[in-house]
């Protein structure tokens, strides 16, 4: 069965339901839908919409853990021209309104557990006409499940483009308030086509665990869709909700490489019930050696695949396939990133002559792709900073290409830490660091330093059973680094700072010593 290349996001459940309507199409929490049933439910959720007044160019907004409601909005807001924002659950009140407003939602979807915060905000909610509240369960009151009930089934709107927005996804805002990036329905499809990273087979079951207010749910879940495999999602990323989906069957899925550590430390039973996956494809954060070490060899017969990208390229634009992850002959590679997805170039920039550096040096990556977002929303100034006039994107992130296309990511631009003069990247630091038998994991970072401006610091996490000391660990990294590379202090944390999708939070780490200072950098 082959199906015609999509050019709208809701083409592919269409042609499920007609070609296997009886197929599997999702389950969750003990709930499940065909094809034909599932399709139906987004028809008549752009019937709804549309009653309601959402048309082409309005914006819904989702608020809720991951449900599959989140899913079947994307793609009914596409069918009729408008755009789905789905908004961060675990943002504080002040930032959940700014990020509505700016979204400039006219209609909320939010989850029962969350109804309380809007209702507290919700006369600061300027924009917003109706808010609808969804169950985990779809119990009886659930008004989302009304809303589907009463409506009639419709179509795709004949003014419907390729090119509409179909999604605006907030960055985590590391520096400021968060930026909306504005996702068109031919980015979306471009990434899903062009960023695979393996092909499902009829007898496949895709596992989304990751929030979907994160490209690595919102778009991975896409993957399951376009090959009408079945997906089972999980409300939340938690060991006894992956255990449970591993039950069911589910054999591919994307997590965080803190998920791995996490199930090598529960015991032989945890590390067994994942070996039944194909594939474990990760990103988001950077796996430490010395765990992706142990990660392959526990799971012999599981394709690692690594993925490196950003929101505004819908999620993956590089990948290291499972080939080079067992390539005993470079051990390198598993370092690296991989090689730039279909369809996607790639610059290695100076960031400050803007001419391209040879291979093998650093400098600031840019990418140019179908699957480039439109821009920040709201943002003129922000766009036009990141995306060049030839349509290059300006990551933010220092890497290297060696001299067979394989990009390794070293840091980002503004986490470099320049001491004497002197260049350091953490990324290097820190996997110097993990390759201590004893550490999990570590964070550093650039701190205050009067004579050479800045010097390095290190926190790390230790493994289980792990034991070692600052002394210990300084002398580690001198004798495997330039002196000037090593950390001058090295403190044991016993859990790094981590936001939802599993990045470290460095600036958590690093802000108290810069505010002692007085200044930013």
């Amino acid at each position: 069965m082959h199906p015609p290349e999509p050019r709208f996001l809701d083409d592919r459940p269409g042609y499920w339901a007609q070609h296997k309507p009886d197929g599997e199409a999702v389950s969750y929490l003990g709930r499940s839908w065909t094809w034909a049933q599932w399709d139906d439910r987004i028809r008549r959720l752009a019937g709804a919409l549309t009653e309601r007044g959402i048309g082409r160019g309005d914006v819904v907004a989702f608020l809720d853990k991951n449900h599959p409601a989140c899913v079947e909005l994307q793609l009914a807001t596409a069918s009729i021209g408008a755009a789905t924002a789905v908004i961060n659950f675990r943002l504080a009140g002040d930032e959940m309104d700014y990020v509505l407003n700016d979204s400039g939602a006219k209609m909320l979807i939010v989850g029962t557990e969350l109804i309380g915060v809007v209702d507290k905000i919700r006369d600061r909610l300027t924009n917003v006409e109706h808010v609808v509240e969804v169950t985990p369960d779809g119990a009886d009151g659930d008004g989302y499940e009304a809303l589907l009930a009463s409506a009639a089934p419709l179509g795709r709107r004949a003014e419907v483009d390729p090119g509409d927005t179909c999604l605006i996804m907030y960055s985590s805002g590391t520096t400021g308030r968060p930026k909306g990036v504005v996702l068109s329905q031919r980015n979306v499809l471009a990434h899903t086509i062009n960023a695979a990273t393996f092909e499902f087979g009829p007898d496949d079951k895709n596992m989304v665990a990751m929030p979907l207010f994160h490209v690595g749910g919102s778009a991975y879940v896409q993957y399951g869709i376009h090959a009408g495999i079945p997906t089972i999602m999980t409300r939340e990323a938690d060991g006894a909700s992956l255990a449970g989906a591993l039950l069911q069957g589910a054999n591919r899925t994307f997590l965080v490489p803190a998920v791995l550590g996490k199930v090598l430390e529960s015991g032989e039973d945890a590390v067994k019930l994942f070996s039944g996956l194909r594939t474990f494809v990760y990103g988001a954060s950077p796996m430490p050696p010395a765990l992706l070490k142990s990660a392959l060899k526990a799971w012999p017969d599981t394709d690692f695949i690594q993925v490196y990208g950003l929101t505004e390229v819908c999620g993956a634009i590089t990948q290291l396939p499972p080939e080079a992850h067992r390539d005993e002959s470079r051990p390198e590679r598993m370092l690296s990133a991989g090689k730039p997805a279909r369809e996607a170039e790639v610059r290695v920039v100076d960031p400050e002559t803007l001419a391209d550096v040879p291979n093998g040096q650093p400098g600031e990556l840019w990418f140019r792709s179908p699957q480039l977002m439109k821009g920040y929303h709201n943002r003129p100034e922000a766009t036009a900073a990141a995306i060049t006039e030839d349509g290059w994107f300006r990551t933010g992130d220092i890497g290297r290409l060696d001299d067979e296309g394989f990009l390794f990511v070293e840091d980002r631009l503004k986490d470099m830490i320049i001491s004497g003069g002197e260049n350091i990247y953490s990324v290097e630091v820190e996997r110097v660091l993990t390759d201590h038998p004893a550490v999990l994991d570590a964070a550093v970072f650039g701190i205050p330093d009067d004579k050479w401006g800045e010097s390095v610091k290190a926190v790390v996490e230790l493994s289980a059973g792990g034991e070692t000391s600052e002394a210990e660990l300084v002398a580690w990294c001198r004798e495997r680094l330039a002196h000037y590379k090593c950390p001058r202090s090295v403190e044991i944390s016993e859990a790094l700072p981590r936001n939802p999708t599993g990045k470290l939070l460095k600036r958590d780490l690093r802000a108290p010593y810069w505010e002692k200072s007085g200044r930013a950098i």
